[in-house]
């Protein structure tokens, strides 16, 4: 391996003509952009043109681990997709973990850039040199669960990406899946890749990675897993995985209900981690490299669910699926995560969808023709079930009202649906109510996928007083520091979860490849990282106008909990873009200034 970067290849895929050739990336790459997310950014800016339909061939899907990606590094697990979103027409990265990226890493590539359309389905297997071409008829129409026990049945040894039904039809929250229970999930990666009729990516590599100090990476690494094993957090995130949440989030009155409409569950603890490690768990699970083991394989042991088995459901499942339709039935849940993992779709997505069409429909928007006879209402997990199944096969006038999301939904059914929409360019929100976190707020509203978590989660902040809750302050200047940071370990690609610091991050890179980054140089790469994202998407027209949120959070005082009385006005939400703007150094329309782009050498 070279120093400096990793084999330095892109394996450059077209389904159209089914050929492909072997590129190599600029060096001075890794020390601007890292990889993951930074490279993949560039690429994606570098290779489309604006307004580029995102289910047309001309779209491209990028696989891309970092540097760190599937080394011996704690929780290198982890690595990235990206593409433009055909949910939002947003930049989109989604970061996946399982055991995909060890056998990807050892096919001697980097990157996998994927582009055109096949003429019928196909998948592709890459092992070492090898890239094969191959019908993937026999597999159209089957869950990702049958597909990828076929494929590794046929190919031993190998680690399987696929689509369900849901991508194939292009539903724009469709998923791709890994080790069944892992999913670059959020803003439609799977139906980029059933646009191109690719049903499934087979690896199997042989090659070795090679660091360029493999003593100093082992030593650190034993150090770092050292602090995981002694990190309070990490032990309970152990013990219960991210569950644990359910309890804080309803306590702290931010856990969704009844489509955002409130932020306390009264039945909370029948679906709290707590009640899911008494009943339905069976034993932790772990990404490669990973000793936190946060995934909880579960199993139903008795009711109309039972032998339900899945890994899951995570919090954003339980809150989505559960409290923000009033489902209180842990064990529906937990069926419902696993359909959804089969089809291929977005939990918190689906979710959401399913909170917005039972109030739609209890309010009298939408009629029984509308839905096709399901009745529609909070806390019907038999509705929410069926509605899963239809939307993910886009079945009847149900199943293609809402394929799209809930702002494409409330968009045809009118009559205000607008202002109960939960979404924030288009993306459904995770399992946060932003008028008990304010800086949630301000990071759903300035994400650069639309409304997510995993650029910047502050609840830990606000509930251990780091800081104010219901307060503007220092909010701006945590969002964006988080954010820049958060862009520079998702490049690299390490896990959310990781409990290390930035002088970590920059060693382990220095240790596996030789790029060797100052602390400050590390973060300005994630600053770098975060512009060229917010580039890519002023491209696609979006500025100030889409950096807000959902009409009820603005709007609708919080009936309950620590929150009663409050929303997000638009004199708070104007107050803490000013100074977020400023902090980051773009203009009023919250476009980067000339400068900024300068500063960050993307003046280009």
């Amino acid at each position: 391996m070279a120093a400096n970067r990793y084999y330095g290849k892109i394996l450059d895929i077209d389904l159209t003509t089914q050929s492909y050739e072997v590129k190599e990336f600029p060096e001075d790459w890794v020390y601007k952009y890292i990889g993951g997310k930074g490279i993949g950014a560039r690429i994606l800016y570098d290779e489309l043109k604006p307004n580029t339909d995102p289910l047309s061939p001309e779209n491209i899907l990028i696989f891309i681990p970092g540097p760190l990606s599937g080394t011996i590094a704690p929780t290198a697990g982890r690595w990235a997709i990206v593409t433009k979103s055909p949910h939002t027409g947003l930049y989109l990265d989604s970061q996946v973990g399982g055991h995909f990226v060890p056998k990807m890493r050892k096919t001697g590539y980097d990157i996998f850039v994927i582009r055109g359309k096949a003429e019928k389905p196909v998948y592709l297997y890459i092992d070492d040199e090898k890239v094969e071409f191959h019908d993937a008829s026999f597999l159209w129409g089957k869950g990702i669960f049958e597909t990828e026990d076929t494929l590794k049945s046929m190919y031993p040894g190998s680690e399987v990406g696929s689509i369900g039904p849901a991508g194939e039809n292009l539903v724009t929250f469709a998923l791709i899946g890994f080790n069944k229970y892992r999913h670059a999930g959020r803003g439609g990666a799977g139906a980029v890749m059933g646009s191109k009729n690719l049903k499934a990516v087979v690896v199997r590599g042989t090659k070795r990675l090679e660091y360029y100090d493999p003593k100093g990476l082992r030593e650190l690494t034993r150090e770092l897993n050292k602090i995981i094993a002694m990190h309070p957090v990490m032990k309970k995130r152990r013990d219960i995985g991210t569950p644990m949440w359910v309890r804080m989030a309803n306590e702290g009155g931010f856990l969704p209900t009844r489509n955002y409409s409130r932020g306390v569950f009264e039945y909370a603890e029948e679906i709290s981690g707590e009640r899911m490690r008494e009943t339905i768990w069976v034993r932790n699970k772990a990404c490669y490299a990973c000793t936190i083991a946060c995934g909880k394989l579960t199993h139903v042991r008795e009711g109309e669910f039972k032998c339900t088995e899945v890994e899951g459901p995570e919090y954003e499942t339980l809150a989505l699926m559960g409290s923000n339709t009033e489902v209180r039935d842990l064990n529906a849940v937990a069926y419902a995560n696993k359909l959804c993992d089969d089809l291929g779709l977005d939990t918190i997505s689906m979710g959401n969808v399913t909170g917005f069409a039972m109030e739609a429909y209890e309010r009298g928007l939408i009629k029984d023709s509308d839905v096709d006879g399901l009745e529609l209402r909070f806390g019907n997990y038999h509705a929410m079930i069926e509605l899963i199944k239809r939307v993910a096969y886009r079945e009847g006038a149900v199943g293609e009202l809402f394929s799209h999301g809930v702002k494409p939904a409330a968009e045809k059914i009118g009559q205000g649906a607008e202002k109960f929409a939960i979404h924030v360019k288009g993306l459904e929100l995770p399992g946060v109510e932003p008028r008990a976190s304010w800086g949630m707020a301000l990071a759903f509203a300035t994400a650069d996928r639309g409304g997510c978590h995993q650029r910047c989660w502050t609840p830990t902040a606000e509930l251990n007083g780091i800081l104010p809750r219901f307060s503007t302050e220092g909010v701006p200047k945590f969002v964006k520091e988080t954010q820049d940071e958060r862009a520079a370990c998702f490049s690299l690609v390490l896990c959310d979860f990781a409990p290390f610091d930035v002088s970590h991050f920059a060693k382990l890179l220095y240790y596996a490849t030789g790029v060797s980054l100052s602390d400050e140089e590390y973060l300005k790469a994630g600053e770098r990282i975060w512009n060229l994202a917010r580039m890519f998407n002023v491209r696609e027209g979006f500025s100030r106008k889409d950096d807000t949120l959902p009409g009820r959070i603005m709007e609708e005082p919080a009936p309950v909990g620590p929150a009663k009385g409050l929303k997000i006005t638009q004199e708070i939400l104007d107050k803490m873009l000013d100074e977020y703007y400023e902090l980051r150094g773009w203009d009023k329309d919250g476009i980067p200034t000339d400068e900024k782009l300068k500063e960050l050498g993307l003046e280009w």
